[in-house]
């Protein structure tokens, strides 16, 4: 299966340097609550962690992964929101939102 390419500039950045994942989706979800749909998001992250868990928190939300943002000095991932997302809980954006 292929992904659409990442594109250059973003709508939205989550600058998550130096932070553990489960502090960086506190602060991805804290960034795109409001965020229309089809915004495009770059989450730097250094975290060892970050190229599993935001796909595997994109699949779990229903937002779209498009992977790392090529040609950039850092590690940038690139992810589009979407409009029948899953909401999540804001303590624990791991985890979808009880309705």
């Amino acid at each position: 299966m292929s992904r659409p390419a990442p594109s250059a500039d973003a709508d939205l950045t989550v600058d998550g340097t130096g932070l553990l994942c489960v502090t960086l989706l506190l602060r991805l979800r804290r960034a795109i609550d409001g965020a229309a749909p089809g915004t495009l998001v770059h989450v730097v992250a250094n975290d060892p962690a970050a190229p599993l868990d935001l796909p595997a928190w994109c699949h779990m939300t229903g937002h779209t992964y498009l992977g790392p943002v090529p040609g950039t000095d850092r590690a940038v991932y690139a992810l589009r929101l979407a409009a029948d997302a899953y909401p999540t809980r804001p303590d624990a954006p791991w985890r979808r939102a009880e309705h």
